[in-house]
């Protein structure tokens, strides 16, 4: 069983930054692939980026590219999503979710984070 929580979204002016953070109850967070997805009102939960169990190996949306790092540091049981230049389209709930990269990549997991909600105004 995993227990995800979220945390450091926030609202931020066009431009700035956040960095999310994915908290995991689990001993065995290092056997995981992690990723984000974020949900913007009214609209589908999208794939942000994912990062193998391993950490170096990483993907993002296109529309991400450049602008976000997802990082992960096992001994913490913790996932990161640094967030750059953030751009109003960037406004939605973000989920942290845990599981094998084939159903992460397809929106598929057992395991989700409760969500932290960022706010990009213009």
């Amino acid at each position: 069983q995993v227990q995800l929580v979220e945390s450091g979204g926030g609202l931020v002016q066009a431009g700035g930054s956040l960095r999310l953070s994915c908290a995991a109850t689990t001993r065995s967070f290092s056997t995981y692939d992690m990723a984000w997805f974020r949900q913007a009102p009214g609209k589908e939960r999208d794939l942000v980026a994912t990062i193998r169990w391993s950490g170096p190996i990483t993907n993002y949306a296109d529309s991400v590219k450049g602008r976000f790092t997802i990082s992960r540091d096992n001994a913490k049981n913790t996932v990161y999503l640094q967030m750059n230049n953030l751009k109003p389209e960037d406004t939605a709930v973000y989920y942290c979710a845990a599981g094998g990269i084939v159903g992460l990549r397809r929106g598929v997991s057992n395991y989700w984070g409760q969500g932290t909600q960022v706010t990009v105004s213009s």
